[in-house]
């Protein structure tokens, strides 16, 4: 249901990314949510999304993986994402750290790596438009509250 993850911190993940020094194999679900979490914290979700659209294809890169019509950076999973995690730490009680929001979203139904397809059809979301821009869902409105009812 959710990605287990050891804790970590997400500063220095994000360094990590920004640095291209995260090796292919850490660059997993829970790595892409804490780095999209501390990019939104850290910087909104305009600059975020602007960033992370960057740094994902510049990481795909350093690995080897070309981005193409049909792999590597997927424009929509990013903007969806970013959406969601904006919602999400609206949603978090203040006072919290940022690892400790991490560790909680990591331990919720926002991190179920089906967790899109409560909004999108998998036809949909997989298809090469949905990778080269953002399409809107055809399944319901990206809301959180959507996720946490769906008790992925």
């Amino acid at each position: 249901m959710t990605t287990a993850s050891p804790a970590v911190d997400p500063a220095a993940l994000a360094s990590r990314f920004t640095a291209l020094t995260l090796p292919k194999e850490e660059w997993t679900h829970a790595a892409h949510l804490t780095v999209g979490l501390w990019h939104v914290d850290r910087y909104g979700a305009a600059e975020s999304l602007t960033r992370l659209r960057d740094g994902i294809r510049r990481l795909n890169e350093s690995h080897g993986n070309v981005n193409t019509p049909t792999s590597g950076y997927h424009e929509t999973i990013t903007v969806a994402y970013v959406t969601l995690l904006v919602a999400y730490l609206d949603a978090c009680p203040a006072g919290l750290s940022l690892a400790a929001r991490v560790e909680r979203l990591l331990a919720g139904p926002l991190a179920a790596r089906d967790m899109l397809f409560t909004f999108y059809s998998r036809e949909h979301l997989m298809s090469m438009d949905a990778r080269a821009r953002w399409v809107e869902p055809d399944l319901g409105p990206l809301r959180l509250e959507a996720v946490v009812a769906a008790g992925l």
